[in-house]
């Protein structure tokens, strides 16, 4: 009987040997026309699912989230599409190609202190507080740290027996309520300069930036070069994104804080900065600006400041506003003015005239004006046998869209 080893049949020794020598070259033919058509299906075959009970390569795994919640943003409807990627204009994320600077922008390991300022009034807070602050509160922290050292060595129970009965003096008392009001005064002055410097107006020329703060990505707006917007969510490691989806490299920025786009700003012409929330309060907020500006939902709030120097500017929502706040990081990119204006054209948008107003509507979301909400008209139900009874629709709230006169309104 035949015997089969490995697929292939082997015969014994009952006369089947001579057979297949005297067919042997016709059997060699078709082996060689099987083993080509084996390569063929070979290659047919690469692609195909595993067969059943075979084992698969386990997939990166992506970074846990809490159930139901996604960090990534939906796709802006209506968005104009970006230069092609073979611009020499854009980046991989769609901003111009820059390096990150080691010591600007971002934090430091090891480093104490504020980070490097590039705008007028970073650059007055980071000097008040190395030559006026700090060395105040140095100097009394010492001043009270050795009047303790001396009422307790002075004072002790040993070197007096019989303790002094002095209550009042007037000079001390005097000295010290008059000198803590001195030093508040003074640092008063250069505060409140800060301070109304920080919510100064923009001048004529600036250029508009909306920052809208959700749940947990920020998207930004163009309102005075075409009103084109930009998405930006939080890059993920390399063990953390999921299938086909883009990792973090050391030339986007450090981890947490590097984003898939980049917003990008002029160097050396006036921001004007309007924060606002599809959701709860958010924080508009980068240390090397000096700046830091809530977004409320139904609600704008502005500021202006003028970037100095080019580079790479991080930073982060800073008001707690649900599980992934630690995840919607912001990256700035701050790039010479004809390269800003080179930029928004590769984006779609347009350049406004030199020195012209931003007369484009900031409407705020939610609001009765808000031009990019449908109007719904209001048709009065028809007359009936008693008027007084008809039943008129309650009309919603403008930031909240509650009905009005619902809730708990004075309980």
């Amino acid at each position: 009987m035949p015997k089969q080893a490995g697929g292939v049949v082997l015969a014994d020794n009952n006369g089947v040997t001579t057979g297949m020598r005297r067919h042997g070259f016709k059997s060699i033919a078709m082996a060689a026309g099987l083993a080509l058509a084996g390569l063929s299906s070979v290659a047919g075959h690469a692609a195909a699912p595993a067969p059943v009970g075979a084992v698969a390569s386990p997939a990166p795994q992506a970074a846990a989230e809490p159930g139901g919640v996604s960090n990534i943003a939906p796709t802006t409807a209506g968005a104009t599409p970006a230069a092609a990627p073979a611009s020499p204009l854009l980046a991989q994320d769609g901003a111009p190609a820059v390096r990150i600077d080691p010591l600007v922008g971002h934090p430091q390991d090891g480093v104490f202190g504020l980070q490097t300022q590039v705008t007028k009034n970073g650059e007055f807070a980071h000097w008040m507080h190395n030559v006026v602050l700090f060395p105040v509160i140095t100097i009394i922290s010492l001043f009270v740290l050795a009047l303790l050292v001396w009422v307790v060595m002075r004072y002790r129970a040993s070197a007096n027996a019989i303790p002094s009965k002095t209550s009042h003096n007037t000079l001390i008392e005097v000295l010290w309520t008059l000198l803590p009001v001195v030093i508040l005064v003074l640092i008063a002055v250069p505060s409140i300069g800060l301070l109304q410097a920080q919510f100064k107006p923009a001048p004529v020329g600036a250029v508009t930036l909306k920052a809208i703060g959700n749940q947990w990505y920020w998207t930004y707006q163009y309102p005075d070069h075409g009103g084109f917007e930009i998405t930006a969510n939080m890059l993920k490691e390399r063990n953390e994104v999921a299938a086909g989806e883009r990792a973090r490299t050391d030339a986007d920025g450090p981890r947490l804080l590097a984003t898939d786009n980049r917003i990008v700003l002029p160097v050396g012409v006036p921001i004007r900065l309007i924060t606002t929330s599809n959701d709860v309060i958010h924080s508009w907020a980068v240390p090397a600006f000096w700046i830091k500006l809530d977004a409320v939902p139904g609600r704008l709030n502005e500021t202006s400041f003028t970037i100095e120097k080019p580079g790479l500017y991080f930073g982060q929502c800073s008001e707690l506003c649900g599980a992934r706040h630690a995840y919607m990081p912001i990256a700035v990119q701050a790039v010479p003015a004809p390269q800003f204006a080179a930029w928004v054209a590769a984006k779609g948008g347009t350049m406004p005239a030199a020195g012209q107003a931003s007369n484009k509507v900031i409407p705020q979301p939610g609001a009765d004006s808000n031009p990019t909400e449908p109007a719904t008209d209001y048709k009065a139900p028809p007359a009936g046998p008693n008027p007084a009874t008809a039943t008129t629709p309650a009309t919603p709230q403008g930031a909240t869209q509650n009905p009005a006169g619902a809730g708990n309104a004075g309980q």
